[in-house]
């Protein structure tokens, strides 16, 4: 088997993994009349700043944590914390830091026994390979599993919301960036 071809293999293998209900039952939690912060660090960071963009790009006002212009958080936000460990101590300081100011908190980790899980009002488990080793096992280096897959699902859960809040790609674009 060519490398190409293990790494969708192991992608595949993750995604079959993830039970879709858990995305159901995050979604309310998503509501274009609340504000989002989102929270990652490394590469679950990028992941964040990912979906934080495809957020914007449906109508949702949303913020990455640690920017310049992220203002405060305040009770009734949510909260979306990404760790593969769900042991980051950052990530994990942070949101329950949030947790105390009474944010809804969703966690996507592929452990759901972290102390990041265990504070999450709605866990989506993905269990692609950790830097821990922790989930599926994979050729790739750290993360990267995890991080591919969070990408799919974090993708997935933006598509089943713009469905939901009946938002159509010409929409998406029209808030898509232009001048570039």
């Amino acid at each position: 088997m060519n490398t190409i071809d293990a790494i969708m293999t192991e992608i595949n293998q993750v995604m079959k993994l993830i039970d879709e209900k858990q995305l159901e039952e995050a979604m309310p939690l998503f509501q274009k009349n609340k504000r989002i912060f989102v929270i990652g660090a490394g590469r679950s960071g990028f992941q964040a700043k990912g979906f934080a963009m495809r957020l914007m790009h449906i109508g949702y006002t949303d913020y990455v944590m640690g920017e310049t212009i992220t203002p405060s958080i305040q009770k009734g936000d949510t909260w979306v914390a990404i760790s593969g460990s769900g042991t980051t101590k950052s990530i994990v300081a942070d949101t329950e830091a949030a947790k105390k100011i009474g944010l809804d908190i969703v966690v996507l980790t592929s452990d759901p026994e972290s102390p990041l899980a265990k504070m999450a009002d709605q866990v989506i488990i993905v269990p692609g390979a950790t830097k821990t080793g922790a989930g599926v096992q994979s050729i790739q280096l750290l993360s990267t599993l995890f991080d591919q897959t969070v990408h799919i699902t974090l993708d997935t859960l933006t598509l089943k919301l713009a469905k939901r809040d009946d938002t159509s790609n010409e929409a998406a674009l029209h808030a898509h960036v232009n001048v570039e």
